[in-house]
């Protein structure tokens, strides 16, 4: 994937989130400045509501105090207040005549309700626009025992002064909102597309070749999250196979000469003798023999690579040690005796493995056949199956020469063979393939040796139980 497309696909895909994040922020913004100003309105209303009735409340305690004359000279106390008076208060007799009437400089006789009879229900609240419609008197009502109607009221502007004082900041910070917005949208979709945007950087630096990329695991988003482990997961396990075929190319291509310069060598011999039948009869087993080495080496390889990858196939079943043992005694028993060397099995209880047992064969196999190999006449080699922990533990350990402790580290290498063991025969891939095998069954692996005294080759498996 070139940058220039990956850039193009980033815009496509920012452009729209950026689009649909602003307009839910603006809209959001309008529906929250929306909803302040009518909150405040129904706010100042009952405050003026409020006002209005607390007034009413205390002219209405004046006359069941008093009588109308207590309340006409209430009245009067309010008339003095002059142009500080707030109020609009009315008395009305039965018959809907005037009987006191105060006006507060704001007010007209024009912008006051005509006098009405009192009735029943005519007490309580009303707005009566005043102003061309421009302002409200909040009018609240109340009916007195004598049939009098008393009004008290109040008009709107200085509640309508603080709305338009607030409609104008609403408007001033309106006006900038959409830069806001499409700021904010940026910055969400940015933050959104960013897990994308690593990816896009990973598989664009794993393309160049730089399988050892991987993407940063961001924190917050659990889809994105687990979508980045995974992928990150991926890289791992195709790294790990490139790995190993590379390995496993580096080797053979190291070691397969001297078994192909062998061939050659026995083949060019083998042309240039004459009528010696028995000689390149000879040849001919050489070489079948090297190319039986040869095929030895590239199938354990193989092996080695599968199970260090996580590819080799295992036929997972239910396998008694005991009978595991019993059958691979029975096979090396011959050999031992052939060299003299005393060998035993021993298992601890009726233990099971969870595992493959062709692969469990090859693993017992191996360590058995060094076992033969570095033990002298007269030794003794001990197999010997336990459980230990959560875990059981088969060990094979004998009496022979032992290994150096430089070279405990790396035996499990492929290839490599101690000073000691070039003499014998072999592939030096037998314990790479133990610990791969046994690695890929869920176990480990472990050695103990001391020169001149033997060595104990432990390996363990997870138990089934």
């Amino acid at each position: 994937m070139s940058s220039g497309l990956a850039r193009r696909v980033q815009k496509k895909a920012t452009f729209p989130l950026v689009i649909w994040y602003s307009s839910g922020f603006f809209l959001n913004t309008l529906v929250l400045f929306a909803l302040a100003f009518f909150l405040l309105r129904s706010y100042l209303i009952e405050e003026d509501r409020s006002a209005v009735q607390l007034k009413l409340m205390e002219l209405t305690s004046s006359y069941q105090a008093g009588g109308l004359s207590s309340l006409e000279k209430e009245l009067e106390v309010e008339r003095s207040f002059g142009k500080k008076n707030p109020f609009f208060i009315r008395l009305l007799d039965k018959s809907g005549n005037t009987v006191a009437q105060i006006l507060p400089p704001s007010l007209g006789e024009d912008d006051v309700p005509p006098p009405e009879r009192p009735a029943e229900g005519a007490a309580g609240f009303r707005s009566w626009p005043v102003d061309r419609g421009e302002e409200e008197l909040e009018l609240g009502s109340s009916l007195l025992d004598c049939g009098y109607l008393l009004q008290v009221g109040k008009k709107s502007s200085e509640r309508d002064k603080v709305l338009r004082h607030f409609r104008r900041t609403l408007g001033v910070l309106i006006i900038p909102a959409p830069v806001f917005c499409i700021i904010g949208g940026w910055f969400l979709a940015y933050r959104s597309l960013l897990p994308i945007r690593h990816l896009t950087e990973t598989v664009r630096a794993v393309y160049r070749g730089q399988t050892g990329q991987r993407v940063p695991v961001s924190k917050g988003g659990e889809g994105l999250e687990e979508l980045t482990v995974l992928f990150n997961a991926m890289l791992e396990r195709i790294e790990d196979l490139i790995r190993g075929l590379r390995e496993s190319l580096d080797n053979v291509a190291h070691d397969i000469r001297t078994p192909l310069t062998r061939l050659r060598a026995m083949a060019e011999l083998a042309l240039g003798s004459e009528d010696n039948e028995e000689g390149l009869r000879e040849a001919l087993v050489e070489c079948i023999e090297e190319s039986d080495r040869i095929l030895a080496m590239l199938n354990t390889l193989m092996d080695i690579s599968e199970a260090e990858t996580g590819t080799m196939r295992l036929e997972l079943r239910h396998v008694s040690l005991n009978f595991l043992l019993g059958e691979i005694l029975e096979f090396y028993q011959y050999a031992a005796e052939d060299k003299g060397i005393s060998l035993e099995a021993s298992c601890e209880g009726d233990l099971h493995l969870r595992a493959d047992p062709n692969r469990i064969r090859q693993v017992l196999g191996n360590l058995l056949d060094n076992a033969l190999k570095y033990t002298s006449p007269g030794g003794k080699i001990t197999v010997r199956a336990r459980l230990q922990e959560r875990e059981v533990a088969i060990s094979v350990s004998d009496s022979g020469i032992g290994i150096p402790e430089q070279d405990l580290p790396r035996i499990w290498e492929r290839m490599y063979r101690c000073d000691h063991s070039r003499s014998q025969r072999g592939l030096g891939l037998g314990l790479s393939l133990v610990k791969a095998v046994v690695e890929a069954h869920g176990g480990r692996v472990e050695v103990l040796s001391t020169p001149g005294k033997g060595s104990t080759f432990t390996v363990y498996f997870p138990s089934p139980a």
